[in-house]
């Protein structure tokens, strides 16, 4: 993934300074020049990295720190608020509001993936409820009508086209209006890749502004744009009022530095990227939650937002099967079936398993591919727990080493071979042993209340619970040991996972992501 080499080399250079005897001038030395290497070689502008690194010296001044400070945590702190700041732009993005007609209009070079990224903002905002609606401004590139027409039949979304107006100003003109008669809430406007230095094309942007009245100008990055994104962001930020941007292309394996420090240019906030051709690998993002995944620390917080937007805690099978769990009930193949089913709700597996703490290293450099893979594989677990009967849904899988022909008529059922349902069978294995470690954890807690875990006090509570989970717990598991086994189980056998050691003081505890698939 893009950026993941950038995240390994911060992540070492901050490793390295905490492991040295002595941090002194010269240890403080040779973490900027690391640093500052990484961000050059992902193509991140020199003169932001210059000036970023000149504020990380004079922040670390080693001779102002109280006699006793924690000296390796107070550096290592100024580190990842300056990377904060790289991304930050101090002001804060426009936000559609339902009841009224919010006009957005999408910008960008040819090429960056606008047209896609239209449909996945328009199914991003559905999704909460929007009224939304496509217009195809774009009559320049042959194919980008249909282009669009097909995303938005997908998924179901109205939109606005022609085929034979060749002017993108009448249609788009035409579209707004219509949509803001038909009472629609978000109306996106896709407009014709162009480039700095195309001065016909700018100035039809800009008359499409003109007419359309746009609350918001996205300006559509691809992340493999390099050190020209700079020069194009500003030239696109002085031809209309750029108020957003959207980084694409972010599942591949360009640099990425240069189109992410482009919001200095811009000075708009970015407030999506895109992580893959299908309409949900679209994130919003937020600055702090992306470095925290970058350096393997995880996003808790965001984890918790795709909870709150999927409404799992309001879940009633969560609910009910953290009550039997508590009260010391069996944990069943039908309960991991549930589970399997939430978890393939909440979107795709790499943006799961990214926001766990830990677990973004472990998905660092191993390809989307194998986070696809995972999902099939979940799939095939469903497929062939449906050929399950009642009474094998809820058993623990004792049965099944006493009547080990169950397998081979379950195999034949689900169009499998026995060795695909062993699979199930052990992947239960560890499941049931962490239900069993979450027995009691919830004493005194109201699980009537557990659907609304929203909020300050909410997320409180469920990082409390996280935390009492110890993360050595999982190699004392049995069937598959631990959790490079359960994970590879999931996601393919992508591999072992460095540090195991080390993961336990990540924000929230490790264990936190297995919490939330049982509902916690």
């Amino acid at each position: 993934m893009v950026l993941a080499d950038l995240g390994s080399k911060i992540s070492k250079a901050l490793q390295t300074m905490s492991n040295s005897v002595v941090v002194d001038e010269n240890a403080l030395n040779q973490l900027v020049r690391s640093i500052s290497m990484a961000l050059l070689q992902a193509d991140v502008d020199a003169h932001l990295v210059k000036k970023m690194m000149q504020n990380i010296k004079s922040k670390s001044s080693l001779s102002d720190m109280a006699a006793g400070a924690n000296k390796r945590k107070a550096i290592q702190s100024i580190v990842i608020k300056e990377l904060y700041g790289l991304l930050e732009s101090g002001t804060d993005p426009f936000k559609p509001i339902r009841g009224k007609p919010n006009i957005i209009m999408f910008v960008g070079l040819q090429g960056a993936g606008k047209t896609t990224s239209c449909t996945k903002y328009a199914y991003y905002y559905k999704r909460k409820g929007f009224k939304v609606a496509l217009v195809c401004a774009d009559t320049y590139r042959a194919g980008a009508y249909d282009q669009l027409k097909q995303n938005a039949i997908k998924a179901k979304i109205p939109y606005y086209g022609s085929y034979t107006e060749s002017d993108p100003v009448v249609v788009a003109e035409a579209g707004v209006e219509q949509f803001k008669k038909e009472g629609f809430d978000l109306i996106i406007v896709d407009t014709s890749g162009r480039h700095k230095q195309e001065a016909a094309l700018f100035e039809e942007m800009q008359e499409v502004a003109k007419v359309t009245r746009p609350d918001d100008v996205i300006f559509v990055m691809d992340s493999s744009i390099g050190q020209a994104a700079k020069d194009q962001a500003l030239a696109f930020r002085n031809a209309v009022d750029v108020g957003s941007v959207i980084i694409t292309k972010l599942d591949g394996h360009a640099k990425g530095g240069g189109a992410l420090s482009a919001v200095a240019a811009t000075r708009s906030p970015i407030t999506f990227i895109g992580t893959g051709e299908h309409t949900d690998d679209f994130e919003p993002f937020n600055p702090k939650s992306f470095v925290s995944r970058l350096l393997g620390m995880g996003d808790i917080s965001g984890l918790l937002q795709i909870f709150e937007d999927n409404k799992v805690m309001e879940n009633a099978s969560n609910t009910e099967l953290m009550k039997k769990i508590q009260s010391g009930g069996t944990f069943t193949f039908r309960d991991m079936y549930e589970q399997f089913q939430t978890l393939m709700n909440l979107g795709p597996l790499d943006q799961i398993m990214s926001k766990i703490p830990g677990l973004s290293q472990l998905m660092q450099g191993q390809g989307k591919g194998k986070a696809e893979d995972g999902s099939a594989r979940i799939k095939r677990f469903m497929v062939i727990m449906d050929s399950f009967t009642q009474q094998e849904l809820d058993s623990d899988g004792k049965l099944f080493n006493t009547q080990p022909n169950r397998i081979i008529r379950i195999a034949r059922g689900a169009g499998v071979t026995p060795r695909h349902v062993q699979e199930v069978l052990d992947t239960f294995k560890p499941f049931k042993g962490v239900a069993g470690k979450l027995q009691g954890l919830g004493k005194g807690m109201d699980f009537n209340k557990m659907g609304n875990m929203t909020g300050r006090n909410g997320q409180a509570n469920m990082r409390k619970m996280a935390s009492m989970i110890d993360p050595r717990m999982l190699q004392q598991m049995g069937g598959m040991g631990n959790l490079q086994n359960l994970m590879s189980k999931f996601a393919g056998g992508m591999g072992g996972m460095p540090g195991m050691g080390g993961m336990g003081g990540a924000p929230g505890g490790l264990p936190a992501g297995f919490g939330k698939m049982f509902g916690m």
